[in-house]
């Protein structure tokens, strides 16, 4: 597996919260001083909360958390603990009559792994707040707890996806970091080699090859997938920056799922400035893409 967490950007702390049962969880970043928050989504599937303030032109541009749901759009609802715990914590946009903590989110769909009638809510969202910390458990935890991959073939034929993180260290000491939930209609590749997706008879079949050879309708599967996740880095950057380093995690998710990005997947990417040290721009949007590479391969490697 490879190294590092995104906690290793100081500050930051992640926890995870499932029902074991009904397999389905959630994941949150929690970042108390608030950080710059830029979002990126790709696929045609997309299931998302908060995300119109990390446009352009819009007044707020901090995050006090981002949450990573399973249970489709039913998920979105464990944001409304993300808030309570939030302001219980005095983290949000200070106003005159309250305090508004801003937590972007993301879900992925699981409801045809567990039992789909149990769903994250607003005590998941607030339990896996309770228990963030440095550690970040990775494999079939919170949010990948009912993740999958490799669909083609239907539920049965597909493997366990899961919760990934991974960071990189720069050399001017700017750290990078990710962390992902992978529930991808396609396969997980490292170096070239299916290590987890559609598999038959004992062996993988591979999923893009599988399209490209064989009369399917894939579109069957819709509703059935989604890869979320964040990257991070302690570099100061613009919310228009940090959406940049969102954009090309994506190529990361590209370099590790065959096929990404599909009408059955509605892949989203958070990008998260929180720090003070000086970056490349450039150089952190490379890390960013390989980090996220790393983040979906240890998602998969962690649970077999």
């Amino acid at each position: 597996m490879y190294s590092g967490s995104i906690t290793d950007i100081a500050g930051l702390s992640v926890g995870h919260a499932q029902d074991t049962d009904g397999l389905t969880g959630v994941t949150v970043v929690l970042l108390p001083n608030g950080g710059v928050c830029g979002a990126d989504v790709r696929g045609c599937a997309p299931g998302t909360r908060e995300t119109d303030f990390t446009r352009q032109a819009k007044t707020v541009d901090k995050a006090n958390a981002v949450l990573l749901a399973g249970g489709s759009a039913y998920g979105l609802a464990a944001a409304d603990g993300v808030m309570a715990f939030c302001e219980r914590q005095g983290m949000g946009v200070v106003t005159e009559d309250a305090v508004v903590p801003i937590v972007p989110a993301a879900v992925l769909y699981d409801l045809g792994y567990g039992s789909s009638d149990v769903r994250p809510n607003a005590g998941m969202g607030y339990a896996a707040c309770a228990n963030a910390g440095l550690k970040v458990p990775q494999g079939s935890i919170g949010a990948g707890i009912g993740a999958t991959v490799g669909k083609v073939l239907g539920m049965k034929y597909c493997q366990k996806g899961g919760v990934g993180t991974a960071s990189i260290k720069l050399s001017d000491g700017v750290t990078v970091g990710a962390l992902f939930c992978v529930n991808a209609f396609g396969d997980v590749l490292d170096g070239g080699e299916i290590i987890a997706g559609a598999h038959k008879n004992g062996k993988h079949i591979g999923t893009a090859e599988y399209l490209i050879t064989h009369k399917v309708s894939s579109r069957s599967f819709l509703h059935k997938n989604t890869t979320i996740g964040v990257v991070a880095t302690d570099a100061l950057l613009t919310k228009d920056e940090a959406a940049m380093m969102a954009q090309t995690a994506h190529d990361g998710l590209a370099r590790a799922i065959e096929p990404v990005h599909t009408s059955m997947d509605g892949d989203t990417v958070f990008g998260l400035s929180y720090g003070q040290n000086t970056g490349d721009i450039n150089t952190i949007c490379v890390a960013a893409a390989e980090v996220a590479r790393r983040a979906v391969v240890n998602a998969v490697e962690a649970v077999f």
